[in-house]
């Protein structure tokens, strides 16, 4: 190479080199100014929603910022998306893992939230490690070894909790009653026709101040069900919620007494009557000595309304929140409170008791006991009415308990269903409401010989997940069971190389979901029949992209009803994985393109189209994302993925919306 040709090529190295240095210089500037917005919020308001938000603009603008980093993953798991926590807490393993002693046991955590309980088990097992080999460490930055074994006894847990998931059914009941904020306590009538539950929404909320997380405060909400449907909750009036925070506890079997939590300093029980119009009077304290000075948080009534059971904090218990029952006298009024024990009560907290309508089944969730993480639901029978002893707890297991919060299990009179609120991967937001198809016994026939069991075959999915230039990717994967979301239990087996065992005795329909920062997301169909004679083994090569300007995705699992631009449920899934794409990626615009089938006009599919993108820009921007990121275009039928007849599947895949990267910002 010439000494001109060698000049030449290190001006335009230089010249090139400029501005990208410039850029990181702004981008960390940036970083900077997010993070000293989101510490002014703590510093003022301690309203950690809006301070996460900002912190992971500032951890994604400046990687290398490790503060921000770290509060991006601690906020994560305070708040939501606790499984997102992990990407931050990695960059800071990976530049600097000394930076606190205690940083294995938060990413730990966070694989633990991801259901990802083999990477978790690591990470917990290096900080116990880490703990045992300097016993005398006293810094703040610390967490016991008690805890720490705590969780690893959680993970063993999850791990054989997923392993034999049961044949429940999970779904969630829809926009028409959850928010992108919490939505729990599910209650519903004898009839299963009206649902009461609590809610910190802010869009029909009574309270006018908000707690200092800069969340109304919870006010309570009633829908009723016509044609199968939920319709849209509304708040159940000013005479049961005041300027307190209010929530729901209990509905009696005939739909006529209302037992209410309500934060009037101490936190009581009240209760109010329903009237002959339909409407409820104001709520009263609850007679007699079952309210106390401290938190009564919970409570449930067997159907012929005679025995009480509550969750409170009085002391004397066990530790934490403790289990109650309540006994009416002869002449109608409660006897004294009874700790039931250590048969249902742990040193950690009980709540949400809930007496099925056998009056011996009790359900409860606990933070003890054989636990997956957070508060799992258990049941168990009154064995002893004389002494309130009850059989040993049983964990309800996967898919009702997860690593998160499960609470507030209520039953319907026929056992066919349950409500109860969760955190989940297609939920609105926080806690949501979801209901549960019960499992059921098959009846045994008199003098027949029982069928032969037919055998689940066993599918080993393995999937290698690539870059572009199909080399080994490192991603966060996940396969679930189409329509309830179900998880299937996965192992790593290297980079980039995951492997799936699924037993089936029918074939059923999955999503693998593939996701990698930097990178396009992908949820893929997965169908499996088990019409085969032996185990198998299949595998799949996943190719992520690059997320450039120009890239083009199908959001796949988007589906719309026909002639309509409302998101089916099963969308929710997909759209809270373009939500955090674009949140990971605070400087991205896209635009969104609603596509139809042939059935009707060409003027009609251009508008239901861009409806249709429109809807899926409505969820974004509830989410949190700024509407000048997202350009809306409606292309009608005029670009079909499958055959515009009439058959129902090609004509659901063209009723989609697809993402197109116009720009990504500065960062």
């Amino acid at each position: 190479m010439s000494k001109m040709v060698r000049a030449a090529f290190f001006i335009a190295i230089a010249a090139f080199s400029i501005p990208a240095r410039a850029q990181e210089q702004q981008d960390k500037a940036q970083s900077k100014l997010y993070q000293e917005q989101a510490d002014l919020i703590m510093a003022e308001t301690k309203a950690m929603n809006d301070a996460r938000d900002l912190m992971v603009l500032a951890a994604n603008y400046d990687t290398t910022n490790i503060r921000a980093n770290f509060d991006a993953g601690l906020m994560h798991l305070r708040t939501i998306g606790k499984d997102q926590a992990s990407r931050y807490f990695l960059r800071i393993y990976r530049q600097k893992p000394e930076y606190r002693f205690d940083l294995e046991y938060w990413i730990g955590m966070s694989f633990q939230y991801g259901m990802d309980f083999n990477r978790s088990q690591q990470f917990y097992e290096r900080y116990r490690a880490r703990l045992q080999s300097k016993p005398n460490y006293q810094g703040r930055d610390v967490v016991a070894l008690e805890e720490v074994e705590r969780r690893l006894e959680e993970v063993e847990n999850g791990k054989a909790f997923m392993a034999q998931p049961k044949k429940f059914q999970v779904v969630n009941v829809g926009r028409e009653i959850n928010s992108e904020w919490d939505d729990y306590a599910p209650l519903v009538n004898a009839e299963e026709n009206e649902l009461v539950f609590t809610s910190r929404r802010r869009d029909g909320n009574m309270n006018e101040d908000v707690a200092n997380d800069n969340i109304p405060f919870e006010d309570i909400f009633t829908s009723t069900r016509k044609n199968e449907q939920w319709t849209r909750a509304k708040n159940i009036g000013a005479v049961v919620n005041t300027r307190f925070s209010e929530s729901d506890l209990a509905l009696s079997p005939d739909g006529k007494t209302l037992f209410i939590y309500r934060d009037d300093g101490n936190g009581d029980i009240y209760q109010s009557n329903r009237k002959a119009d339909g409407t409820w009077d104001a709520p009263a304290p609850m007679p007699g000595v079952i309210n106390s000075q401290y938190r009564e948080s919970s409570v449930s009534i067997t159907r012929d309304g005679n025995v009480l059971y509550f969750a409170s904090e009085r002391p004397g218990g066990l530790g934490g929140s403790d289990i109650y029952v309540c006994v009416k006298d002869k002449t109608g009024a409660w006897g004294q409170p009874r700790n039931l024990g250590p048969s249902i009560n742990t040193q950690y907290d009980e709540d949400g008791p809930y007496i099925d309508y056998d009056m011996k089944t009790l359900y409860f969730s606990s933070k003890g006991r054989k636990s997956m993480g957070g508060y799992d639901v258990f049941k168990a029978t009154l064995a002893d009415p004389q002494k309130w002893h009850f059989s040993e707890p049983e964990n309800l297991g996967y898919p009702i308990n997860t690593p998160d919060d499960d609470v507030f299990f209520v039953g319907t009179k026929d056992g066919k269903r349950a409500y109860f609120a969760s955190v989940r991967d297609d939920g609105m937001g926080y806690l949501d409401i979801y209901t549960i198809v019960m499992e059921e016994a098959p009846a045994p026939k008199k003098e027949e010989k029982p069928p032969v069991a037919k055998q689940p075959k066993l599918i080993r999915y393995q999937v290698n997940v690539v870059d572009e230039n199909n080399k080994p990717a490192d991603a966060r994967v996940k396969f679930s069971r189409w329509g309830d979301n179900t998880l299937v239990a996965g192992n790593s087996a290297g980079t980039g190389t995951w492997e799936f065992q699924i037993k089936i005795e029918t074939s059923h329909e999955y999503r693998l979901s593939v996701e990698k920062d930097g990178y396009m997301f992908q949820n893929i169909p997965v169908n499996l029949d088990p019409a085969f004679d032996s185990e198998r083994t299949v595998t799949r090569v996943v190719q992520l992209k690059r997320l450039v300007v120009g890239s083009v995705s199908i959001l796949r699992n988007i589906y719309f009803d026909f002639d309509r631009a409302t998101l089916r449920q099963e969308s929710y899934n997909e759209l809270n994985k373009l939500e955090s794409m674009m949140k990971q990626n605070p400087g991205m615009k896209v635009e969104l393109g609603g596509h139809t089938d042939a059935v009707g006009s060409k003027a009609f599919n251009l508008s239901l189209s861009k409806r249709r993108a429109e809807a899926v820009k409505t969820f974004l921007t509830s989410k949190g994302i700024d509407p000048r990121r997202v350009t809306v275009v409606g292309y009608g039928k005029s670009r079909p993925l499958a055959s515009n007849d009439d058959e129902k599947e090609g004509r659901e895949l063209n009723r989609r919306v697809e993402f197109k990267v116009l720009s990504k910002g500065g960062n």
